[in-house]
């Protein structure tokens, strides 16, 4: 038996919490894992797990020998970091999560500067608006925007985005445009940005010299996915709030009309999140840091 493989089998079944998704995620047949399990546990002479059809639990000697080798293993890992940095040359896989427009406004077309700078490195990129679990899921890091809640993960801010409001010519031609947030209540068509975890719509919000309000009027249209957000206001449906960096292009060709301009939000923090008890590799490091620095230049320069 190959422990230190078994241990890490054994590992990704506790955090993914069944066999299919941690066997997925080493690229391993299910079978091949569920016997590296099988034989740790009759090595041990322990059940470490407790199998049902529909669920895995861990055994309280289960969780004891897990929280005993996670430590083994980031040692391992940090051994395996110190010689890679010695060489100067991170590499592996890493799993980044990160929502439609920012993957296809921001972070994708700047990916060939962090592709050449780190060519060992290969990026799976998750892109969806829906939030990931990042034990569950096995990804090393997301990209996201608004306030944080989760206590369990570790967050580093990496910059700002400017959220405004806009919409086609042809709309604000037909049904006037604002003048104050509060016209939006009054015979505007909104097209609402719905959360894809709760289906409920964000408001719109406004600021100006201090002084905050949100518009939650009923939204003739509500998308729950940040590209096709912006492609209903593109397609004349109704006034949009989102940011400069998906709507610069269209609002230069004069595709969109920014309205509302003195009374844009406070801008908008991003942050790179990842789990506060796994190891954080020197290549997660080196792209943090470049996110950092690229960041910002990108969405507000």
């Amino acid at each position: 038996m190959d422990q230190l493989m078994a241990i890490r089998a054994f590992a990704r079944v506790v955090e993914a919490g069944n066999f299919t998704r941690a066997a997925d995620s080493l690229d391993m047949p299910n079978a091949t894992l569920s016997k590296l399990v099988q034989d740790l546990e009759a090595h041990l002479g322990i059940r470490l797990l407790q199998r049902t059809t529909r669920r895995v639990t861990v055994t309280p000697e289960g969780q004891a020998y897990y929280e005993k080798t996670q430590r083994i293993l980031r040692d391992l890992e940090d051994i395996d970091a110190s010689f890679n940095a010695a060489r100067g040359k991170p590499h592996g896989t890493l799993r980044i999560d990160v929502g439609g427009s920012t993957a296809s406004d921001v972070l994708i077309p700047a990916l060939p500067d962090f592709i050449a700078r780190y060519p060992d490195i290969r990026l799976d990129l998750g892109v969806a608006d829906r939030a990931v679990d990042l034990i569950s899921d096995n990804v090393d890091c997301v990209i996201r925007g608004g306030p944080l809640n989760d206590s369990s993960l570790i967050a580093r801010h990496i910059g700002y985005a400017t959220l405004i409001t806009c919409a086609t010519p042809g709309y604000l031609k037909h049904y006037g445009v604002p003048a104050y947030p509060d016209e939006l209540k009054n015979g505007h068509r909104l097209i609402s940005y719905l959360s894809p975890q709760t289906g409920r719509a964000f408001p719109f919000r406004f600021e100006r010299e201090g002084e905050k309000s949100e518009i939650k009027a009923e939204y003739r249209v509500g998308v729950n996915e940040s590209n096709a957000h912006l492609a209903a206001a593109l397609a004349g449906l109704g006034i949009v709030q989102t940011f400069t960096y998906a709507t610069e292009p269209y609002l230069r060709r004069g595709e969109l009309v920014e309205i509302l301009v003195p009374w844009r939000p406070a801008r908008y923090p991003f942050h790179v999140v990842y789990p506060q008890n796994r190891y954080v590799t020197q290549r997660l490091r080196v792209f943090i840091s470049w996110l950092q620095e690229m960041f910002p230049a990108r969405v507000d320069p």
